[in-house]
């Protein structure tokens, strides 16, 4: 997959590798329970990275039915189930750090990974929460390391009220818990405004999607 990331001017690591989650890693407490951890710029060598998934993952594209028409997916995906090698060394070792912090918190390790390739601006992805499996009815985490061009995650009640608006790219981490899958919703918009392609990583433990 050729696309064009225009990268930091600031200087990269050659080899891409996480850097430690504390200090820098801030908790927002969020509603009925769900919280928001942010970590920026926690990915070294994030747009090598990008650059490197980009081209190397199997992207395709899916189509979904949608308000009784079958349209296709505003992105390109790719999915690593539990025990699939992941593509990268950096997500190997991104997986594991994640795992050593959040252990005792989230009871288990993360298990899948998935892929999605917003090309520009025109990919989104819809307001939705991550409910297919356990994530519909107990607490859990879903970690989304973003790489490439910046572009905002949005998060609101699902209950009603004001949006939350995260500008994440270039190696920032976010990760959602307690009940926000159940009681938020999150989302990633179009925009007419020229952006460049972004990667996101979203690590889940074991039955949720």
């Amino acid at each position: 997959m050729s696309v064009a990331l225009q990268h930091c001017l600031w200087a990269e690591s050659a080899d891409p590798a996480p850097q430690p989650l504390v200090p820098g890693l801030t908790r927002q407490h969020l509603s009925e329970g769900a919280w928001v951890d942010l970590r920026r710029g926690w990915m070294d060598g994030a747009d090598a990275l990008f650059d490197d998934l980009a081209g190397s993952v199997d992207w395709h594209a899916e189509r979904r039915p949608m308000y009784e028409r079958v349209v296709d997916v505003p992105r390109l995906l790719a999915f690593y189930a539990e025990q699939v090698p992941l593509p990268h060394p950096a997500l190997v070792q991104a997986k594991r750090v994640l795992d050593e912090h959040y252990q005792d918190e989230l009871g288990e390790p993360f298990a899948t990974a998935g892929l999605c390739l917003y090309r520009d601006g025109r990919d989104s992805v819809a307001w939705h929460g991550d409910r297919i499996g356990r994530g519909s009815s107990h607490d859990t985490m879903v970690a989304i390391l973003v790489l490439g061009a910046p572009r905002p995650l949005l998060l609101r009640p699902r209950a009603g009220g004001p949006s939350l608006r995260f500008p994440l790219g270039h190696g920032d981490l976010i990760v959602m818990g307690g009940s926000c899958q159940r009681t938020w919703e999150h989302a990633i918009p179009k925009t007419a405004q020229p952006v460049g392609p972004r990667i996101s990583v979203q690590f889940r433990p074991r039955g949720v999607r």
